[in-house]
């Protein structure tokens, strides 16, 4: 009998080992050593594969993402829902994925949380404001609240919308003016298309805010829209805007 469960025992083992462990380890060693220089996307995909599906070969799963998304980061920003309609993607993985660009966002975010942020021109404020929009589908309105030194005070969601429209809550924009006494105020928000030309949208926006921040006696002094890499578009800076602040 001792002998039966030595045998029983051994197949176990050989049933439950990852028969791509070998090339695992390699992949990881390969990171650790260099990073994740010269790395093709869908290795990259791959090793983070490994941590949500233990026991299957990643390396096709990580070909049929991208030939479905097109690029590593589409299907980083790909929805949840159509994540999860991938042959060998379970709900556990598909959160993993979602959970990459958020935590970008997240580690950038806190990096800059931790210094003193002069915000004094549309450049630098594209730069700040561009962390927080990593790998979003959806457009977001965020307003940024500055003393009269262009120290930031604070910058806060005003409105999340779908892909090409977000609401705008005049009343909540004012709130924060209030709250941290702030000299002047700043919109920024994003296209997730990464085309940064103004819609008529975002031109009656401007508009409407400009003219009630000066109700209450502050200066809307930028509308900023922010598109991929280091695009951006200033309203301010532009010649034929201006006029609004």
């Amino acid at each position: 009998m001792a002998n039966s469960n030595v045998i029983g025992n051994n197949v176990n083992d050989k049933c439950n080992k990852n028969p791509h462990e070998g090339h695992r380890e390699r992949l990881r060693d390969r990171f650790l050593q260099n990073g994740l220089e010269h790395f093709e996307e869908h290795n990259i995909l791959e090793l983070l594969l490994f941590y949500g599906i233990p026991y299957k070969d990643t390396n096709e799963i990580a070909h049929s993402l991208i030939d479905r998304f097109g690029s590593l980061s589409g299907v980083f920003e790909a929805r949840y829902e159509d994540l999860c309609k991938m042959k060998g993607i379970g709900k556990n993985t598909a959160v993993l994925i979602k959970l990459m660009p958020a935590l970008f966002r997240e580690y950038e975010i806190n990096k800059m949380n931790k210094e003193e942020l002069v915000l004094s021109s549309p450049k630098l404020v594209a730069r700040y404001a561009s962390k927080f929009f990593k790998g979003l589908a959806e457009e977001r309105l965020y307003a940024l609240y500055l003393d009269s030194h262009c120290n930031k005070l604070g910058f806060q969601l005003i409105s999340t919308g779908v892909s090409n429209m977000t609401p705008v809550d005049v009343r909540l924009i004012a709130k924060y003016v209030y709250e941290y006494d702030a000299s002047s105020v700043l919109l920024v928000h994003n296209h997730p298309s990464g085309i940064t030309a103004p819609s008529k949208s975002d031109i009656n926006c401007t508009i409407k805010i400009a003219e009630a921040m000066k109700c209450i006696g502050i200066k809307l002094s930028d509308h900023i829209i922010i598109g991929y890499g280091d695009d951006y578009f200033s309203f301010c800076n532009n010649d034929k805007w201006r006029h609004i602040f």
